[in-house]
């Protein structure tokens, strides 16, 4: 049997595709809403679903940057060919998503003891989502917001990519919380640090998933719940995506900062009460 059912299935997957690019934690959500439906968050095959279903959230943004990806491989592709053609930004970016990525991968095969050990505790998630939201709002608070996408440099890249490994080992921090922050304090745009966000995202997280899904299957995890989770998780992903991008062009991430420390403080409530088992 299954430790997911197709009903949680649907649920994990709206969750996980409303929260993977908001800079709200997708884990730590994924963690509560676990917790709530009695699911044992530190469970193999659980802890193997959610990393499955991010593929979902990950096809929709490749989806959706479609245009934006194909042009950075295609500048990629001549380059390789090319030499004057290497001196392209989007030749350079190409390069830079792949070593900003390895930093992740090192840390995410090392630890994975610990990942999926103490630190997948509802209590790891309820301290990072306050931790995380103080980072948050220091960074959109000092950030100069005075650099525009095209320019991002291999050093920006590496310091974005490299903030990953936060949200890796404190479930709750948030992938994209840690990575629009790092981008803010180096002075990126609120939406070059999103859009930054959403492409040093697409390697590590499909790698995850990719990685994750024998074990996912060989776990308990049922190909039938995996396959409908990743669906739902890829039709709200894109919804989630459109809507990000013209909410932080607009407004600060002041919203998210409060609703972080709220969902922390719940959390801690629920765990001390006995509500939810860590």
């Amino acid at each position: 049997m299954s430790a997911i059912s197709i009903g949680q299935a649907v649920v994990l997957g709206a969750v996980e595709g409303v929260t993977e690019f908001l800079p709200v934690s997708s884990t730590g959500h994924l963690k509560i809403v676990e917790g709530l439906m009695g699911i044992p968050v530190d469970d193999d095959s659980v802890i193997g679903f959610s990393a499955v279903i991010q593929v979902g959230a990950i096809a929709a943004v490749l989806v959706y940057f479609s245009k934006d990806i194909a042009r950075i491989v295609s500048a990629w592709a001549r380059g390789l060919r090319d030499r004057e053609e290497r001196y392209h930004h989007d030749y350079k970016f190409a390069w830079w998503v792949v070593y900003a990525t390895i930093p992740i991968v090192l840390v995410g095969l090392a630890a994975k003891p610990l990942i999926k050990g103490p630190l997948a505790s509802l209590w790891v998630v309820a301290g990072s989502l306050i931790v995380g939201s103080g980072v948050m709002w220091w960074a959109d608070r000092t950030g100069r917001h005075k650099r525009g996408e095209d320019d991002t440099s291999l050093k920006d890249a590496m310091l974005v990519g490299g903030s990953q490994i936060l949200a890796l080992l404190f479930p709750g921090f948030s992938r994209s919380g840690a990575t629009m922050s790092t981008a803010l304090l180096l002075d990126l745009d609120r939406v070059a640090a999103t859009r930054l966000s959403f492409f040093l995202g697409i390697p590590a997280l499909t790698g995850a998933g990719l990685y994750e899904l024998k074990d996912a299957l060989g776990t308990g995890a049922g190909a039938a719940p995996l396959a409908v989770g990743t669906l739902v998780s890829f039709v709200v992903a894109y919804a989630s995506i459109a809507w990000l991008l013209k909410f932080v062009a607009k407004h600060t991430f002041n919203a998210f900062v409060i609703y972080r420390i709220a969902v922390g403080v719940l959390l801690f409530g629920l765990l001390g009460t006995g509500v939810l088992n860590s």
